[in-house]
């Protein structure tokens, strides 16, 4: 038997966003794109956790990260935003909920 480098175990199920849940993000970025406050996204879906990130510009560190960690469902909440600095700035069971975080009137523009 030979050893072939070239071949890779089969990648475990990663979490991923449901389809309910992905419109709401997106209904959501659309909205901040809209505004002029959100100009990119990128999405990750890692063994343990889904990732929504948001940036102002696409060459900088992300602006929040949305994600879906279903290890802390029955603690403190599958759903957490995370902001630039990796603080966790919401948390909770329910994602509309959670996206309350970004309603009018949280934010004004400063220039």
């Amino acid at each position: 038997m030979a050893f072939d480098p070239s071949y890779s175990a089969p990648r475990q199920a990663g979490v991923f966003f449901e389809r309910r849940e992905l419109e709401r993000l997106l209904r959501l970025y659309g909205r901040m794109v809209a505004s002029g406050e959100w100009r990119d996204y990128g999405m990750d879906g890692l063994h343990d956790r889904a990732v929504f990130s948001v940036f102002r510009r696409s060459s900088e560190a992300p602006l929040y990260r949305i994600e879906k960690n279903p290890a802390l469902a029955r603690k403190q909440g599958a759903w957490a935003i995370v902001g630039q600095a990796g603080q966790v700035l919401r948390r909770g069971h329910d994602l509309d909920q959670v996206l309350r975080f970004f309603d009018k009137g949280r934010f004004s523009v400063v220039e």
